[in-house]
């Protein structure tokens, strides 16, 4: 089973940035799919960003250039640098994890919340 623990949540002015982590409680080169998801109030989760095995990574649009996902083995820790954030990217963030030694299960942490004011 996979353990997930995300923080670096806070209130923001737009414009700022934040990291937000994900420490996992397994290797994380074990992990083969570590994504990022949003939901803000009212709204569905939404996918924001994907890591796979380390190597390829994908965005949501209305992220794509200033959210920068990433992990370190070292650390087992997976991130996400938000840069030039805006009131819209105001959510609560998860971190998720799939890999295939794990079964099919995904694996989601409890979310850190992210407010940026305008």
């Amino acid at each position: 089973q996979v353990q997930l623990v995300e923080s670096g949540g806070g209130l923001v002015q737009s414009g700022g940035s934040l990291r937000l982590s994900c420490a996992v409680s397994v290797s994380i080169s074990s992990i083969d799919i570590l994504a990022w998801y949003r939901q803000g109030s009212g709204k569905q989760r939404e996918l924001v960003a994907t890591d796979s095995s380390g190597i390829f990574r994908n965005y949501e649009s209305s992220v794509e250039g200033r959210f920068t996902i990433s992990r370190d083995p070292v650390r087992n820790t997976g991130y996400l640098q938000m840069n030039n954030l805006k009131p819209e990217d105001t959510a609560v963030y998860y971190c998720s994890a799939r890999g295939n030694r794990f079964g099919p299960t995904e694996y989601w942490g409890r979310g850190t919340q992210v407010t940026v004011s305008s």
